[in-house]
């Protein structure tokens, strides 16, 4: 009898086979325990089919080309430097995923499962120091039994990352893969967290919203102060990609406090193929900044959302106030100010924050955004509609800041003293019960089409006003309104579509005024009617 070929998951059952997985360990941890065991595993699963893709392709190459030995061949495969200079990982022996699966199985003794997976975590941590202290190795903790261990591993064998056709029909190769995996299963487990997965999590609308509005570029530098997993550059480097660049010629730096989501962040970024910058610890970003003398071209952040524990009462004099001290009970303003900091000579910001943000005036923040409207650092406000974040019910805005707006800025040459107001807060569509998203034709046309025209960019056609949507409006008119940005109050309401076939007004209202003094004419009748009526009684 033929050996039984191994059940293989299709590409359509991939995302079941994960839940598959989680489900396995559901009954042990919370969510946010889980994620770290699957994605460890995942990210195993992957580095070692990458590998072996590559293995075989340069077998293939040594073999063709004749003239080596056995000997040779098998030691050629096995030199590190083959693989890192493709970008791929390099996974010893003993570390790849058929070794740990044979241990899964029982087919081989030794070492427990847990012992064996930590070691081959700190195995490719070693032959690969990009990924130094970023691998999980809490396998052997005791926090999920070897039984239940073993059969997370036997179900994550049959994920396939080879080479496959994608839904646009480009062929899509293992690291594209496995990164649609690793988002989607961010997400899924940003959901199942709830409020506590929009630390590392921001939902891909959105980030694609601030990508399309900063147009990032081969060559830039590009940060984000909050990296929370990652999402950020990711969606950044498929842009410069998309529109014709190299997305391998960026440079990104990140930071991120929390030491599980700064591994998660060095894991998703890897299987992109991003090289990051993600400072050597995690860190706090406002007292211990991984990348003090950093001047980027493009920053973009979604920062949690009105934090009032964030140690500013230890800033005071903080070199960053350049427009006023933020209050200690509220940090949106410390990260406006950070972001600005890290600004080069026409660089742009964008950042996601809670809309109070817009028209607080609360401990002197209406003072610092004064004085940033004046320094006419705003480039545009974006109002966005509600349910779109999975961790809170906060309605949020969007920021887009630029400096040397009007002068030195190549992303905004023109609209000095101006600010562009977009009110989005009727966009989307519902993706669930719960939980919108915006469209990508709101996104790239709406929107995108919308601040590319306002910024004079060439082929994007003239920029006009349109009311209920959006509107440029000077420094003078947001003086007029104390400086408040919420959209809403310079956008004015939409224009009610004309109907060719209506009647027209003057028509209409005479027409009205002659049956209404009918009206009074009949109930005058009907009146007398009733009282003579009565008098016969």
């Amino acid at each position: 009898m033929p050996p039984r070929k191994k059940k293989t998951a299709e590409p359509q059952d991939m995302k079941k086979v994960l839940w598959a997985a989680a489900d396995k360990l559901r009954g042990s941890l919370d969510a946010a325990g889980y994620k770290h065991f699957v994605l460890g595993l995942v990210f195993l699963k992957y580095v070692s089919a990458a590998m072996a893709e590559k293995r075989a392709q340069l077998e293939a190459e040594l073999r063709e080309e004749g003239g080596w030995s056995e000997e040779d061949i098998l030691a050629t495969l096995e030199e590190r430097r083959e693989y890192t200079g493709s970008g791929i990982f390099y996974v010893p022996p003993a570390a790849r995923w058929e070794s740990v699966l044979e241990r899964a199985k029982g087919t081989v003794e030794g070492e427990s499962v847990g012992e064996t997976i930590d070691a081959a975590m700190r195995a490719i941590e070693k032959f690969n120091p990009a990924l130094n202290r970023t691998l999980p190795k809490i396998y052997n903790s005791g926090q999920v039994d070897e039984e239940r261990l073993a059969g997370l591993v036997k179900l994550l064998d049959r994920l396939v990352f080879q080479e496959q056709l994608g839904e646009d029909g480009r062929r899509k190769g293992a690291r594209d893969i496995m990164g649609e995996v690793y988002e989607y299963f961010l997400a899924e487990f940003a959901l199942k967290e709830g409020r506590k997965g929009g630390e590392y999590f921001t939902p891909e609308s959105v980030v694609k919203l601030l990508v399309e509005v900063l147009e990032p570029k081969q060559g830039e530098r590009v940060y984000d102060p909050a990296c929370g997993s990652g999402g950020m550059f990711v969606q950044a480097e498929k842009f410069i990609e998309t529109h014709g660049g190299n997305p391998l010629n960026v440079a990104v730096y990140g930071q991120e406090l929390n030491q599980t989501t700064w591994q998660l962040a060095h894991m998703n970024l890897a299987i992109h193929g991003v090289e990051a910058k993600l400072g050597d610890e995690p860190a706090d970003t406002f007292r211990n900044d991984q990348h003090p003398e950093l001047k980027a071209d493009v920053v973009m952040a979604n920062p949690p959302f009105n934090i009032s524990d964030w140690g500013g009462e230890l800033l005071g004099m903080d070199k960053r106030w350049v427009y006023g001290t933020p209050p200690v009970g509220n940090a949106n303003y410390a990260w406006l100010q950070h972001m600005i900091s890290k600004l080069a000579p026409g660089g742009r910001a964008g950042v996601v924050l809670a809309n109070g943000s817009m028209s607080s005036k609360q401990s002197g923040e209406g003072d610092i955004r004064r004085a940033i409207v004046e320094a006419d650092l705003v480039a545009c406000m974006i109002a966005l509609p509600g349910q779109l974040f999975r961790s809170t019910q906060i309605p949020a805005c969007l920021w887009f800041l630029a400096e040397g707006k009007g002068r030195h800025s190549a992303w905004a040459p023109g609209r000095k003293g101006e600010v562009l107001f977009i009110d989005a807060r009727e966009f989307g569509e519902m993706e669930n019960r719960t939980l919108r998203r915006l469209t990508e034709e709101e996104i790239v046309h709406r929107i995108g089409d919308t601040v590319r025209a306002w910024r004079g960019v060439e082929g994007a056609g003239p920029y006009e006003d349109v009311p209920g949507f959006c509107v440029s409006a000077s420094l003078d008119v947001i003086a007029e309104h104390d400086f408040v940005l919420t959209p809403g109050r310079y956008v004015g309401t939409a224009e009610a579509e004309v109907d060719p076939d209506a009647e027209p007004v003057e028509e209409k209202i005479a027409r009205l005024t002659a049956l209404l003094r009918e009206q009074f004419a009949e109930s005058e009748r009907l009146a007398k009617v009733v009282d003579s009526q009565l008098g016969r009684v």
